[in-house]
């Protein structure tokens, strides 16, 4: 607001009111709901093999019927503990800590993390605006992925890679966005049958990637026969396969 004393050409004195907007809020100050961070070898797609820094968001309403990190879909207030509380879990649980960006960077640094490579998975990340913590991280020299259903608005740097494993027909009822499919780097789509094939390539057709979008095949839970069937489409449409290495190895 601005309050300023004026006056005319008879000498008469008056005041202005100004009302301004109040100013955005410091994107700095954006938070986080953080179910665990650590450092492993990334297990999935294009990045397979390499060192990596995992930032695991809270909270996902997709719905999933095969996945393998149900205690993040719900962000219940009762589950709220402090980062070192969070840090210091020993096996998977549904608790989290809400950070700022600056925040998890020094969470980085205090754990003496030294990989370059941060994935940012959940939980859905695309539901929260990464912007704020890839200007943070890249300004550290790391290189952000994010891997996302799809579903929601992607809000990230421009240098993000964007992995999206697009969920089709899921209980929660949400649908692929062809904005996501357009900026997908990656699209690693996870399959067991025939019909999930079918149902991707429908998508393909209707929300259709961009030409250098490289398309995986990732075959659900390591069944037999969804690996079967993963190598033999990724022949025939020279796609790449997926397998979660990290599963093989039992690592996180």
């Amino acid at each position: 607001m601005y309050v300023g004393p004026f006056s005319n050409n008879w000498g008469t004195i008056y005041h202005v009111v100004i009302s301004l907007p109040d100013p955005p809020e410091n994107p700095i100050n954006t938070r986080y709901p953080v179910n665990e961070i650590f450092q492993t070898i990334q297990g999935e797609g294009v990045f397979t093999g390499v060192p990596a820094i995992f930032l695991r968001l809270q909270g996902c309403p997709v719905g999933c019927p095969w996945c393998d990190t149900k205690h993040t879909w719900e962000t219940n207030a009762s589950d709220r503990v402090s980062a070192e509380h969070m840090l210091a879990k020993t096996e998977a649980s549904a608790h989290w800590a809400e950070l700022t960006a600056d925040d998890i960077l020094q969470l980085f640094k205090q754990q003496n993390f030294t990989a370059k490579h941060v994935v940012i998975t959940g939980g859905e990340p695309a539901m929260f605006d990464l912007r704020p913590l890839a200007e943070v991280l890249e300004s550290q020299g790391m290189r952000l992925q994010i891997e996302t259903s799809g579903t929601f608005p992607i809000q990230t740097s421009a240098a993000t890679w964007v992995t999206v494993s697009p969920k089709l027909d899921m209980p929660g009822g949400y649908l692929v966005r062809p904005d996501c499919m357009q900026r997908a780097d990656e699209i690693k789509y996870p399959i067991a049958m025939q019909k999930h094939l079918d149902a991707f390539d429908k998508l393909l057709q209707s929300c259709p990637p961009r030409t250098d979008a490289i398309i995986a095949l990732q075959p659900i839970s390591q069944r037999p026969r969804a690996t079967e069937l993963a190598i033999e489409i990724c022949q025939q449409r020279n796609w790449r396969l997926s397998v979660q290495l990290h599963k093989y190895l039992n690592i996180e």
